[in-house]
């Protein structure tokens, strides 16, 4: 592997190459937490949405209250977060 120092390409350490290593491991162990966390954040934009509907005053489709529920269900699914089925909006 290599870095680029004062614009000369130059080979790196053997503690830089282990330390790249390492940040690597760190960032892909993190993936799992880093995709529920973004597919949580679109689901709750999706409910957010659709809240006006389940005021007091307001009579919610059946349907309405199906798809809300299969969005709070999301992450129950089996394989979340990485295949997402996300529910048709009525």
């Amino acid at each position: 592997m290599n870095k680029y120092v004062n614009g000369k390409l130059m080979k790196l350490t053997a503690t830089e190459v282990e330390q790249l290593k390492a940040q690597n491991e760190t960032y892909d162990a993190g993936k799992g937490e880093r995709a529920s966390k973004e597919i949580r954040n679109h689901r709750d934009q999706l409910l957010q949405a659709t809240d006006w509907q389940a005021l007091s005053d307001n009579t919610m489709a059946e349907a309405m209250t199906t798809y809300r529920q299969a969005l709070r269900d999301v992450p129950d699914q089996d394989g979340f977060p990485f295949d997402v089925v996300w529910p048709t909006k009525p």
